[in-house]
């Protein structure tokens, strides 16, 4: 018999608040990054940030409206987005 044990940390569910975006974990634990570090969440609406679709059995957050994704590990290791280029 063959089991597979999944050590990624996956996310199962996700809140975006004025200030924070907030993880709860499969393995309990929750975890949270300062909105800042995703500026495409920072300037979405609320209806924007509701909108989402977990990517795989939970290993990230896809928001399709404004194209981002947050993946656990990211989060885990705190690595924010880039930011934007800005044309000249």
């Amino acid at each position: 018999m063959n089991t597979v044990n999944n050590t990624e940390p996956r996310i199962e569910a996700i809140k975006i608040t004025e200030e924070l975006i907030i993880a709860d974990l499969v393995d309990g634990r929750t975890i949270s990054v300062p909105l800042v570090w995703s500026w495409r969440l920072a300037d979405a609406t609320p209806a924007q940030c509701e909108n989402y679709e977990f990517i795989g059995d939970g290993q990230g957050v896809h928001w399709p409206d404004i194209d981002e994704d947050i993946s656990a590990e990211g989060m885990l290791m705190g690595v924010p987005a880039r930011p934007a280029k800005q044309r000249v």
